[in-house]
Order: structure tokens, then C-alpha cells, then sequence
């Protein structure tokens, strides 16, 4: 008797598990996007059923779905008014307290170029400047244990984005670009962050999206124990007490065919689809299209969008010329974003206090 009432209580819990499989709607990962119009989302989705459907000859196994995301101007904002980490370095040097009165001259010389950029007092950056950020980067924050960097960072980060309202840089990311890491975490792709910024600032922004640090890859400085000096550090062992600290050595700027080599390094694999913005991420889409294992699919996305972001249509259009070129999928902020960082967020005038 106890058998049947059990079998009894048990049903309607079946029949409902089972009448939702059937009528349950599925999630919907894009209501952000303009689906309807936007070719490169329907290019994503359909390649996405295709590779992890077991039946497709073009299914690739779970090990093997990797994504490489550029961050800058691909998944976070980079117009206010340039790289986060521009402007981090601007306010290290002109702003910062305990700083700014002993800024190295060539980290001086390398935020001022920045403001100068900011403020529309030059207009083009000097050839190699993403080299002399770099080594001033690294300067600026020599010393800096690895727990005190990320917290100034996160700091700087809660300040109101210039050129923006009721936006701050932590939340500066682009919405709908969010819901491409939903989705693609959903059918089990493992997405990794491979970025020209620091490896270290990168850490930081992400980590408020669920993104591993062992999943970010980025500039990186030569690190050492606190209390090692100038001992090299096959010759010292560091002690329980200490920490990892930064140092002014430059190991690496990540961009171009960097990528490239730090993908291989890092992640061991050549990925299945790859997202980026720029130049600096032509060499990672080349690199994914040139895996002759799987399928493939690469996107650039194009910041034509000059009514809620600041956008410079000109070079937009030069950008959007070369990947079509290429055969690269165009994502355009203004046809297939129904919002970028929100429906809150507005786009303002910059503004300078100095």
C-alpha cells in the first residue's frame, strides 16, 4: 500500500518535469541583440548548432571548443576617451598622491602624451606608443605587490566613465557582447580573455563576470618575492610570509602575433572562433582560421556607433573595409545592438578638471 501511494506522489512530479521538457521555452541568450537583422549573430548560432551537434561531421568535442576574446573595444568600452589602462596610467602619474611627485621623467613624458590625446591636442598617437605605454606602465607600478595592484585598479575602476552618464569603468562592458559568454558557456565552449592590456588589470575587470584568471592573458611585467631583491630567482626561495610583487621589467606586449605565441604558450590549442575589435587582433583570427582540425569562425567587431558611443565613423569605415576584406564576420554596435552598455547608460561630452 505504501508502494502505491509513493508511485502516487511521485507522478505529478513526473508529468510536470516531463511537460516541461516539451512546452518550456528555451533560455533566450540574445534579447539585447537586434536578431532579425544581425548576419554575424545568425553566423555565430549557426555555427555554434552545427560544431556541437554529435551528428554534424563538423562536431568538435567539448576539450576543444576554445574562444579567444581581445577585451578592449570587444567586450568593454575603449572610447573614454581611449584605453582603460591609458587612463589609469594618466591618473598614476598626475593625480595619484603618493605618486605623482616621483614619477620617472619617461613615465611623465608618456601620460602627458596621453592627456594631450585625451583633450584632442594631438590627434594621432606617436608611432610605437603602445610600446612607450608599456615600459612606462611597467615603471609605475613597480613595487606594487600583486593584492595592492588589483585593488588600486578596482579603485579607479569605480570612478564615473568620462564621456559617460550613470556608468562607471568596472561597469563599462558591452551588454549584448556578455550574452556571447552566456551562450557560449552554455553549449561548453571555455572562453579565454587575450588582451594587449595588462595581464594583471585585465584580471581585475573581469572578475566581477565569473572569467577565471587562469582563462585571462594579457601584458605581463616580471614579477618577484618581496623580500628577493636583486637575487635572481633560481637562486631564492621565497618565503610562506612574502608576496609577489611587480617589477619595471617588461616581458611582454601582447598584441599581433604576441597572441599568437602566448595562445600556443598558455593554452596549448589553437581555438575554434575568436573575437576581437582591431589590428592588434588580426594575427589571433588568422591563427583560429588556420586550425585544420575543426571548423572555424572569427568576428571583428566595429564601434559604428556615434549616437550612444564615441565613435570615430572614419576610421570605422577604414577598419570595416579591411575585415570584410578578409573575410572576417562584422558585428556593428549600431545595427545589431539593441543597447551597448545599457539602457540607463548616456553618452555625454568628455570632461577634463585640470
Amino acid at each position: 500500500m505504501k508502494r502505491n501511494s509513493l508511485i502516487l506522489s511521485i507522478l505529478p512530479l513526473v508529468f510536470l518535469v516531463s511537460s516541461c521538457i516539451k512546452v518550456c521555452p528555451k533560455k533566450e541568450y540574445f534579447t539585447l541583440w537586434n536578431k532579425d537583422k544581425s548576419t554575424a549573430l545568425a553566423k555565430l548560432e549557426a555555427y555554434v548548432k552545427d560544431v556541437t551537434n554529435k551528428k554534424s561531421k563538423n562536431y568538435i568535442p567539448v576539450k576543444d571548443r576554445i574562444a579567444t576574446f581581445d577585451m578592449d573595444g570587444t567586450f568593454i568600452g575603449e572610447l573614454y576617451p581611449t584605453y582603460f589602462e591609458y587612463n589609469l596610467l594618466e591618473y598614476r602619474v598626475f593625480e595619484d598622491e603618493n605618486y605623482k611627485d616621483i614619477a620617472p621623467e619617461s613615465v611623465i613624458e608618456a601620460a602627458q602624451t596621453i592627456r594631450d590625446h585625451n583633450k584632442g591636442i594631438i590627434t594621432q598617437w606617436p608611432d610605437h606608443f603602445d610600446m612607450t605605454h608599456a615600459y612606462a606602465a611597467a615603471k609605475a607600478y613597480e613595487g606594487m605587490t600583486l593584492s595592492e595592484f588589483d585593488q588600486y585598479v578596482k579603485n579607479f575602476a569605480q570612478q564615473d566613465a568620462n564621456g559617460f552618464k550613470n556608468m562607471t569603468y568596472a561597469e563599462s562592458f558591452y551588454q549584448p557582447m556578455l550574452q556571447v559568454f552566456d551562450y557560449l558557456k552554455a553549449y561548453q565552449f571555455t572562453s579565454y580573455v587575450v588582451s594587449g592590456s595588462d595581464r594583471y588589470i585585465c584580471r581585475a575587470l573581469t572578475e566581477s563576470l565569473g572569467i577565471e584568471s587562469n582563462r585571462v592573458i594579457g601584458m605581463d611585467v616580471k614579477l618577484k618575492a618581496t623580500n628577493q631583491g636583486d637575487t635572481a630567482g633560481v637562486d631564492y626561495t621565497m618565503s610562506s610570509d612574502e608576496e609577489l610583487e611587480r617589477t619595471s621589467e617588461l616581458i611582454i606586449k601582447n598584441l599581433k602575433t604576441n597572441k599568437v605565441t602566448q595562445i600556443s604558450q598558455e593554452i596549448g590549442k589553437v581555438p575554434v572562433l575568436s573575437f576581437g575589435n582591431s589590428s592588434g587582433d588580426c594575427a589571433m583570427h588568422n591563427y583560429c582560421k588556420s586550425n585544420g582540425n575543426y571548423k572555424t569562425e572569427v568576428f571583428m567587431l566595429i564601434a559604428d556607433d556615434d549616437v550612444r558611443d564615441h565613435a570615430d565613423l572614419v576610421e570605422t569605415a577604414k577598419r570595416k573595409k579591411s575585415w570584410e576584406d578578409n573575410n572576417y564576420n562584422i558585428i556593428s554596435m549600431k545595427d545589431d545592438f539593441k543597447t551597448i552598455y545599457g539602457y540607463n547608460v548616456e553618452k555625454t561630452d568628455f570632461h577634463f578638471d585640470y
